[in-house]
């Protein structure tokens, strides 16, 4: 790829996190048997080679059917999954969590990266109260607030996200699944993060209550200026919220660009496949619409095809396809870069 092409080069003023060619691999054993000892250890490529960047002040959408490695690259640029290689810098600086680093150090880091999980209810910890649960960031990392300060900030951060004073004597089990997301907003955003890992946050919840919780999220990310990466496997909810998107398959990055461009105007046959499962309200244009059908399961990360790895299922496919590994690069649409040998040939 060409530096000018790389959608992870850009000028450092405008660059909040930018991963590049980061890898998460993790060593499986076979199944067991008498000559098991014998055998090598296979190779899980959960995400196998990622470049992106993440600016100031906008939303990243991660979007990619289940078990292509959204939430385990999450959780790498986190510190939560182990990084094989590649690197994660932050304003700059070189590896975000690394053993080299100074604890002060790692600790700043951490608090300018938070996380929201999938499930509202298990992530909190129902022996703790809700005052608790959000004030522990604070506790965690600025000790030098006093008790009354804490619990003067948790307050309104609780307000800010729908919930009152009243809750904070109350337990995770006794709110709804909206709720305890909504709880777990306000622990992630209370030490003023500037980036927030959102791991598919509207996924276990009710359609209605989904809405609710991303036009929360959009009006948070545009009142404190916060920086995310929305993980989703719902695209009209990613579309609602991001201003970029990214799209994986099997570890790899299929296509990225601006959420207009991806939407309208899509190159890879992945995402016009996906963007064909997504229904339209209007049950004559939903009835009139041409479908983009993918054949077969997704191929399992320990062998994944040669070459392309949607080679196996797209449509679109040449002899070529299996022979050559594509990278990530600007073809026909200047805004977006796609990893497909025949985008922008016709």
């Amino acid at each position: 790829m060409n530096p000018q092409q790389d959608p992870a080069r850009t000028s450092h003023d405008k660059t909040l996190l930018t991963v590049r060619d980061l890898k998460v691999h993790f060593p499986v054993k076979r199944d067991a048997g008498p000559w098991a000892v014998w055998r090598h250890k296979a190779l899980l490529r959960a995400v196998d080679g990622v470049s992106f960047e993440v600016r100031r002040g906008e939303t990243v959408g991660l979007v990619g059917e289940s078990g292509c490695g959204k939430s385990t690259l999450a959780r790498a640029i986190v510190g939560l999954a182990p990084v094989t290689s590649g690197s994660i810098r932050w304003l700059g600086m070189e590896t975000v969590y690394g053993a080299s680093r100074p604890a002060p150090e790692m600790a700043r880091l951490r608090q300018r990266v938070q996380m929201i999980f999938q499930d509202p209810l298990a992530s909190l910890d129902p022996r703790m109260t809700i005052e608790r649960i959000v004030a522990e960031p604070l506790v965690t990392h600025r000790s030098d607030m006093s008790r009354d300060e804490v619990r003067t900030r948790v307050r309104t951060m609780l307000e800010r996200v729908g919930l009152n004073a009243h809750h904070l004597a109350r337990y995770p089990h006794e709110f709804s699944g909206g709720q305890c997301q909504r709880i777990g907003i306000a622990r992630a955003l209370i030490a003023e993060p500037q980036l927030v890992i959102c791991d598919e946050p509207v996924s276990a919840l009710d359609v209605s209550i989904q809405a609710q919780i991303v036009n929360l999220l959009r009006d948070l990310q545009r009142e404190l200026s916060l920086s995310m990466l929305f993980v989703a496997h719902d695209l009209a909810v990613v579309k609602a919220i991001s201003a970029r998107v990214l799209v994986m398959y099997l570890g790899r990055v299929m296509e990225f660009g601006e959420r207009r461009d991806i939407y309208d105007a899509p190159q890879h046959p992945y995402t016009r496949a996906l963007l064909s499962a997504v229904p339209i309200p209007d049950p004559s244009l939903e009835r009139a619409r041409a479908r983009v059908l993918l054949h077969g399961d997704l191929p399992s990360p320990l062998e994944p095809p040669s070459g392309c790895v949607f080679r196996t299922r797209c449509p679109e496919a040449i002899e070529a396809c299996a022979a050559v590994v594509p990278t990530l690069e600007v073809r026909g649409n200047p805004m977006s870069c796609v990893a497909c040998i025949r985008a922008g040939a016709g």
